[in-house]
């Protein structure tokens, strides 16, 4: 979805293949309920709740239809559009004390009277209008930060991720399926750096280690859990369920459903 528009997003309880957010997200839950991961907390946020997922973190989230229905609205805030918007209101950086992906906004009627705003300025798909585009996203942005003003210290910070302990950050964020450049990207490296500490730290690949490190997970899974197959592949990291069926066949010598029929036999 662009950065500078609107669009009412329906999603299915499925996992997507890039769980890297690039750009601070206001999201807005109108219908069902929308649950979020983040390695280390989850959250559920139901009808008429909102929050902010800041960038340069990895998250997952599924929606769940109430009534046969979910639907949520998202704002992306791209960088050059906050810079922009933080020099014309000479605003200054505060610091925001939580270290937590996805902040809860404190409540107040100016953002659901704000949702409903938008509706004369979108078409039937619910993109808004180009010639309201920033001018919605400002209004946005200003009762976000009027309301809590702390936020500052999220939208105004524009630095990149610093060096940080990659054995604690794998271990916290193996089960994401991003690209390796981003798991370099989020702990300070570049992709060499990051790929030459590795091999220190876990005397493997990358690459190898991911894979068996998930693998793992769902041999236990399957095994004291009971879980199916189908339940945790794409949770585990694994793009579909014939790869991934693949892989355990490989390193365990039989097939996720060879193992859950023997656990059930027993």
């Amino acid at each position: 979805m662009s950065a500078n528009g609107i669009k009412p997003s329906f999603i299915e309880p499925e996992i997507s293949q890039e769980q890297f957010i690039p750009d601070h997200v206001f999201l807005y839950v109108t219908k069902g309920s929308l649950h979020c991961f983040d390695g280390n907390k989850s959250h559920i946020f139901g009808a008429c709740e909102y929050f902010l997922a800041r960038k340069n973190r990895l998250a997952r989230y599924y929606g769940e239809k109430g009534n046969d229905e979910f639907e949520k609205i998202i704002f992306c805030f791209e960088e050059g559009f906050i810079r922009k918007f933080q020099a014309k209101h000479k605003l200054k950086a505060t610091k925001f004390n939580s270290a937590d992906t996805f902040v809860k906004i404190n409540p107040t009627e100016l953002i659901p009277d704000f949702i409903r705003s938008l509706k004369p300025y979108s078409n039937s798909l619910g993109k808004l209008d180009e010639a309201f585009e920033n001018v919605k996203f400002e209004e946005l942005l200003i009762i976000l930060l009027q309301n809590q003003p702390d936020l500052a210290g999220i939208f105004f910070d524009y630095g990149i991720p610093e060096k940080i302990n990659l054995e604690e950050f794998m271990n916290r964020n193996y089960k994401f399926n991003v690209r390796m450049e981003r798991f370099a990207y989020l702990t300070g490296r570049s992709l060499s750096a990051f790929k030459r500490d590795f091999k220190a730290i876990f005397n493997q690949t990358p690459n190898l280690w991911l894979v068996q490190k998930r693998l793992q997970e769902a041999y236990f899974f399957i095994e004291k859990k009971n879980k199916k197959p189908s339940e945790i592949y794409l949770e585990l990291g694994f793009e579909d369920l014939s790869h991934f069926s693949f892989a355990f066949k490989k390193l365990f010598g039989l097939r996720p459903t060879d193992l859950k029929e023997q656990k059930n036999t027993h």
